[in-house]
């Protein structure tokens, strides 16, 4: 009898426990499920929201398109002025030189100074005299041992440059000492014909007029000259034949009529 009763108990518990975790799974389900259900309404109504935001937004775009647009400049404006600043300002380049006249500049340069050259090739001589008139070698920026360095670069052995081997020497410069090749041309274009332009100026003052004036001059000094001033040459340095007669006497060949 005691068994049995033991075993209704057991049944009875065990039932009791299984109604009982039944009951808390359905509460949980029934959770879940309102959970769900509310989450659900409250994403409808975010899109409802955002839908609603959307539709004033374009209703505001075609009511005022103005100041649509002047926001859409304005943006434009500082996102270009921000561009600016990154930018960095590029260099002007030079304009391109005139070849004839440059090459009409290296065969006058060519000649000066040798009167054996024909002007087709140039001296590392001739070309700095042609750098210093055009003010291309002047301060610290390009020397006379730069122009050296390039020449006997190009050069090589030779002691001459032709006109194209003569352009890759400015080239050489231009881009050991960063500087714009068309800039160099151009000085070189402009700055006239050769001459002595270092040359010492004649002093101008009476002494110099009172000295300098050949028609004052006697002895042989006066055979130098001719009428107007200007130099015999070697034919004023030869003495001329004595006649016997002192300079300046004025009864010449009237001793035998005595």
């Amino acid at each position: 009898t005691k068994l049995i009763l033991l075993d209704s108990l057991l049944q009875e518990m065990s039932e009791a426990d299984s109604t009982h975790d039944s009951n808390q799974i359905e509460e949980k389900l029934d959770n879940g499920k309102a959970e769900t259900q509310t989450s659900e309404k409250s994403g409808q109504a975010l899109d409802a929201t955002k839908v609603e935001t959307a539709k004033q937004e374009k209703t505001e775009e075609v009511s005022n398109p103005a100041a649509n647009n002047d926001t859409t400049e304005e943006k434009e404006g500082a996102n270009g002025a921000t561009a600016n600043k990154d930018a960095e300002p590029a260099p002007e380049k030079a304009p391109e030189p005139d070849k004839a006249l440059l090459k009409e500049q290296f065969q006058l340069f060519a000649k000066f100074g040798d009167k054996s050259a024909d002007g087709k090739s140039i001296k590392l001589s001739q070309s700095d005299k042609w750098f210093k008139q055009a003010q291309v070698i002047e301060g610290k920026k390009i020397t006379t041992t730069d122009t050296g360095i390039a020449f006997r670069k190009i050069a090589k052995n030779t002691p001459k440059l032709s006109f194209v081997g003569w352009n890759k020497y400015l080239d050489e410069i231009a881009n050991s000492k960063g500087v714009d090749v068309n800039e160099l041309k151009n000085k070189l274009t402009d700055c006239g014909k050769p001459g002595l332009s270092g040359a010492t100026s004649v002093a101008k003052c009476a002494a110099v007029d009172r000295l300098t004036d050949s028609s004052r001059y006697g002895g042989t000094h006066k055979q130098r000259f001719d009428s107007t001033g200007k130099g015999r040459g070697k034919e004023g340095r030869v003495d001329p034949k004595s006649d016997g007669y002192v300079a300046g006497y004025k009864q010449k060949g009237t001793y035998k009529d005595r």
